[in-house]
């Protein structure tokens, strides 16, 4: 089985982005869900993962609204495919108007 991380950083203010929404989907079953913490992470998201392709969602319009600011992206989708056991980790750099994704280590 594998688990999964997160760390979301606000690419804009250089910080990171405490306090998104974060959930985990397998086709349409919610795996689990969380918020980021004061470091930006949600160090383990969901139960053991079973290989296929998962989803995560994070609610970026909350936390720009949280801030005062207009966003492009209400939320932001990440679909990844999990292969062989081992730790996922999925980094989102986010902007208003943007958005980066990377498998992370």
């Amino acid at each position: 089985m594998s688990t999964l991380s997160t760390h979301v950083l606000d690419a804009v203010r250089g910080v990171p982005a405490a306090g998104v929404g974060v959930a985990l989907h397998t086709g349409v079953r919610l795996l689990g869900s969380g918020s980021t913490d004061r470091d930006g992470r949600i160090a383990e998201l969901g139960p053991s993962l079973e290989p296929g392709v998962h989803r995560l969602v994070f609610d970026t319009g909350a936390y720009f609204a949280g801030l005062g600011l207009d966003t492009f992206y209400p939320e932001v989708s990440i679909a990844f495919t999990v292969g062989a056991s081992r730790h996922y980790h999925v980094p989102l750099l986010l902007s208003p108007f943007a958005f980066s994704t990377y498998r992370g280590s």
